[in-house]
């Protein structure tokens, strides 16, 4: 072949290859969605889970305007398995939506009605009832409606109740229920509900977990963290050990760690909540000994003390305060608590109010108005 037939050649399919590609890239552009259901996404948090749901939403009067109110459920939206009339799906659920698979998104492992299901995307479906309904999460998410469903790829049913809700016009999804450690999602269309209950067992472990991954990256350079790590075990009461390990960190580690009163007195806490009481005194005995140690701060340890119910490491406290830092605030309100925890309310309301013309604000009068008030009567109930 001469040289500019093969040229030509090789320009001619250089040419057609390169339109191949456009085409490709050009095959979809952009038009109102099919019956003009308009896509919506609803998300939702359970700490740190997140929970969403992307649909198309269909309205009940239809695109030509006819009202079919009183005709969704059991006609449009038939009950049972349906025979959709494509692609061979003959007993095919309902796909909670319009348009392409409703997607139901969980970021971690949570629980469905009760029943356990792994984090990742599910293609909601749905089996209507008029007494029950089945919900189905499958695994195959990315398909057109139900025509492509197939049982084989379900990660999970569970039947559910309908429940009659007020008028939705577009359906909807909403997070009817939204606590710390649950939240309920409900399929809200016409005058009908139908909610599923979504759990996370331990949300707390989940906090955890997502902590350690944190602390493989820059938080770990960051002593701040590890005391703000250690406390939320401690406030949580769960997953003490792993809250102690926090609370060394924040005053040992390598680079990073500070032995100041904040981080020893977090450690003398996680200690003493691991049951290792003795260390956690001797390390609050080393906080107190830090040069900078205010009244306020051993009133705090006293009071944390007494938090956790060690009223005679408290009292220790509050004796201590008053030998180091007599007469000043709050010295005198932590001798009347000293008092109080013996039983001697008359002493515990003359040293509250010994201690009232120290109050350095109106919130902190208020609180010994209060605490005297308390007092009083316990020391009345005592003469009885």
């Amino acid at each position: 072949m001469p040289h500019a037939a093969k040229w030509l050649s090789s320009f001619s399919l250089v040419v057609l290859a390169a339109s191949a590609q456009v085409a490709v890239a050009a095959k979809s552009i952009m038009l109102p969605p099919s019956g003009d259901n308009q896509a919506c996404t609803v998300t939702q948090g359970i700490g740190i889970v997140r929970v969403s749901v992307a649909y198309s939403s269909p309205n009940v009067h239809a695109p030509d305007g006819h009202d079919r109110k009183g005709h969704i459920w059991g006609e449009l939206v038939p009950y049972g398995l349906a025979d959709l009339g494509y692609n061979g799906c003959t007993q095919c659920p309902w796909r909670g939506g319009a348009n392409e698979n409703t997607v139901f998104t969980v970021s971690h492992p949570v629980k469905i009605e009760g029943r356990p299901l792994p984090a990742g995307s599910y293609g909601l479906h749905f089996i209507p009832g008029k007494d029950e309904w089945v919900v189905i999460f499958s695994k195959d998410y990315k398909a057109w409606g139900s025509f492509w469903y197939d049982p084989a790829m379900d990660q999970l049913r569970v039947t559910v109740k309908p429940a009659p809700c007020e008028y939705h016009e577009w359906l909807t999804y909403d997070f009817t229920e939204r606590e710390t450690d649950h939240a309920t999602v409900a399929l809200r269309w016409e005058n009908l509900e139908i909610p599923i209950r979504i759990t996370v067992d331990d949300i707390v472990a989940v906090y955890v977990d997502n902590l350690k991954d944190e602390f493989r990256n820059a938080q770990a350079f960051e002593w701040q963290n590890y005391v703000d790590a250690a406390t939320y075990c401690l406030g949580q009461k769960s997953h003490l050990d792993q809250g102690l390990l926090w609370a060394q960190e924040a005053v040992s580690r390598p680079g990073n760690g500070v032995a100041n009163f904040q981080t020893l007195t977090t450690l003398a806490q996680l200690q003493i909540a691991n049951g290792r009481k003795d260390d956690g005194m001797k390390t609050y005995d080393r906080a107190l000994a830090l040069p900078g140690t205010t009244p306020l701060d051993i009133h705090g340890v006293a009071r944390a003390l007494q938090g956790a119910g060690d009223n005679d490491g408290a009292k220790r406290m509050f004796q201590l305060n008053a030998k180091r830092f007599p007469n000043q605030w709050p010295v005198n309100l932590g001798l009347a608590r000293a008092s109080a925890i013996d039983g001697d309310y008359a002493a515990a309301v003359a040293l509250a109010r010994k201690a009232m013309p120290q109050a350095p604000d109106p919130g902190s009068k208020k609180n010994l108005e209060n605490l005297i008030q308390q007092w009083t009567s316990a020391a009345a109930a005592a003469k009885k």
